[in-house]
């Protein structure tokens, strides 16, 4: 509950200094000359409720969709000594993260690859491939629980769900004025008395239109925050379980598995996800293999 009415407060924070700033500049001002007439305070709370509501909810939800939609097979008691072990390192790791024991899972998926997720430090979901138990040995799973478990104490859940809802406001923000001014003043949507009567076609089309493309943008602002949130997840996996086993562990995955995202959401926080070149960099969830190896290598031991 704490970390959720943090990120309330954080976001209430930023949508103030936002407003703050629109008066400073004078946007208000600028659309009033072009014939726009926008409570821009209203209209940015109302985008605030749109953007942030479905990251917050997403959030929320966040362990149960997990469960559900990758099949998640929760360790309530260890049926084995594999799942036994798993318990016992998570436990281990989060003890020395400092966060309370999070759920241990298991979901089928050939190609090795983990994630973390959960509203809470305290609550959290770390979930493990059978590809990853079958293909890799004891230490290279122990440094990617490692990796886990630092998202986990990171806050990254909370943080990239923060960034998310923040991006999105603006983009109904801006989406919404600049269909308004295509209504306004390139099809001049008035009535016989020169008021305007509503909005015309031109608004929901433009509005829409400018949706799409800024969130391409912002879905390259996310991506780039969450390439630096795996170089952290890294750095505090090589402290939790050793760099050498960290650095071990990047290298099997480069060598056994195709690179490849987790489904929606949860692409963000797995050990591995997709390449892209050229411009598909921008929106890779991860950053290549081979950085966060080099990364790892220039830490100090």
């Amino acid at each position: 509950m704490l970390r959720i009415l943090l990120f309330l407060a954080t976001n209430g924070a930023i949508l103030l200094a936002i407003s703050i700033l629109f008066q400073v500049l004078g946007l208000g001002t600028y659309l009033d000359r072009q014939g726009v007439h926008l409570d821009l305070n209203a209209l940015l709370l109302f985008s605030a409720l749109i953007g942030m509501s479905g990251s917050l909810i997403s959030l929320v939800m966040s362990k149960w969709m997990a469960k559900s939609s990758m099949g998640v097979y929760v360790i309530d008691h260890p049926s084995n000594q594999t799942e036994a072990w798993l318990v016992s390192t998570v436990e281990r790791l989060a003890r020395q993260a400092g966060i309370g024991m999070p759920e241990v899972g298991i979901f089928n998926l050939p190609q090795p690859n983990a994630f973390a997720t959960g509203m809470s430090k305290n609550g959290a979901l770390v979930a493990v491939s059978t590809g990853l138990l079958e293909t890799m040995d004891a230490d290279e799973v122990e440094a990617v629980l490692g990796h886990e478990i630092s998202h986990v104490a990171n806050g990254d859940m909370v943080t990239l769900a923060l960034v998310q809802g923040v991006v999105n406001t603006f983009v109904y923000f801006f989406a919404t004025i600049i269909g308004h001014l295509v209504d306004r003043t390139l099809f001049q949507s008035r009535d016989e008395e020169g008021g305007y009567y509503g909005y015309g076609p031109a608004y929901y089309i433009t509005q829409l239109i400018a949706q799409v493309v800024l969130s391409i943008f912002a879905t390259m602002i996310v991506m780039w925050f969450s390439r630096w949130r795996e170089f952290r997840a890294d750095a505090g996996g090589a402290r939790l379980a050793g760099r050498s086993k960290m650095i071990a562990a990047l290298e099997a995955l480069r060598r056994l598995s195709q690179p490849q995202d987790l489904p929606g959401e949860f692409a963000a926080f797995g050990i591995n996800g997709a390449i892209g070149r050229g411009i598909a960099r921008l929106f890779m969830s991860h950053p290549p293999i081979e950085e966060r190896i080099a990364a790892l290598q220039r830490l100090q031991s």
